[in-house]
């Protein structure tokens, strides 16, 4: 059986109520999006997380910040984002997280009168050089344990310099892939080719129906070829994330997958 686990979501705001949820419709972990003001890493308590981990029988993984940037500009932004990305692995290994969901992020552009222009693009070796630094300090913190920071792709793989650096982390075993379904499909399915040809790193993966450019929907509500998708994470060893933004749209993700045998 596919090992199928919940988001953050906004109608949930506490970690036992999203515990208690997550045992209600027999999901297996929820995944702590650190977007969320409670999930911060300031705000984040080990002991409290260990103990609703053992109460309800559940583990986690975790939505790293979509703000983090490694590679930015500013050497001491970057390197605040490694440091808090250092202790959140640390947490990861203390709590056995096997997960952490990474965005890997465009940056800044300036506007042409004809196109964009991202700063990354015109200064991608600076941009590779940081990347690097990243990619070997998340190795040192991961050590042998099995963690693993799993890039997600979010907007597409289409500027150069995006799957440079998803090929230079995945250089280190710290690094694996997620893949999103339902973002993919929103801009065509230009990602899932590089996914695959990439999939022996595939480890995660973020589950939504989709209609045309809307995402997010619960199972069922979209156009997608979900079967096709689960056959591929149950092929990859994927955990899997219903990734609704609603509680009514979880429950209704679960049930789809009940009546067709994927969940018990």
């Amino acid at each position: 059986m596919l090992c199928f686990g919940m988001p953050t979501l906004i109608e949930v705001p506490t970690l036992r109520e999203s515990a208690a949820l997550c045992r209600r419709l027999g999901l297996r972990f929820i995944e702590l999006n650190m977007s969320f003001p409670q999930n911060g890493l300031d705000r984040l308590d080990e002991r409290e997380l260990r103990a609703v981990k053992e109460e309800f029988g559940l583990f986690y993984t975790v939505h790293i910040d979509e703000s983090t940037d490694p590679c930015s500009v500013n050497p001491r932004i970057a390197a605040v984002y490694r440091g808090d990305m250092r202790k959140t692995v640390a947490l990861a290994r203390s709590l056995e997280i096997p997960t952490l969901n990474m965005h890997l992020l465009r940056g800044v552009y300036a506007t042409l009168p004809d196109r964009r222009v991202y700063i990354y693009e015109v200064s991608e070796d600076e941009y590779l050089a940081n990347m690097r630094v990243f990619r070997d300090e998340m190795t040192e913190a991961v050590g042998d344990s099995a963690v693993r920071i799993c890039l997600e792709n979010t907007d597409g793989y289409d500027l150069p310099f995006l799957p440079r650096a998803l090929d230079l982390l995945l250089e280190s075993p710290a690094f694996g892939l997620t893949f999103d379904i339902g973002h993919d499909h929103a801009l065509g399915g230009i990602d899932e080719p590089l996914i695959l040809a990439r999939g022996e790193r595939l480890r995660h993966m973020h589950m939504h129906d989709g209609l045309g450019t809307r995402v997010h929907l619960a199972l069922g509500d979209g156009e997608m070829d979900i079967p096709r998708f689960l056959r591929l994470a149950e092929a990859h060893g994927c955990r899997v994330v219903l990734e609704t933004k609603t509680v009514a749209a979880l429950e209704k993700s679960v049930a789809w997958l009940r009546e067709r045998g994927y969940m018990a």
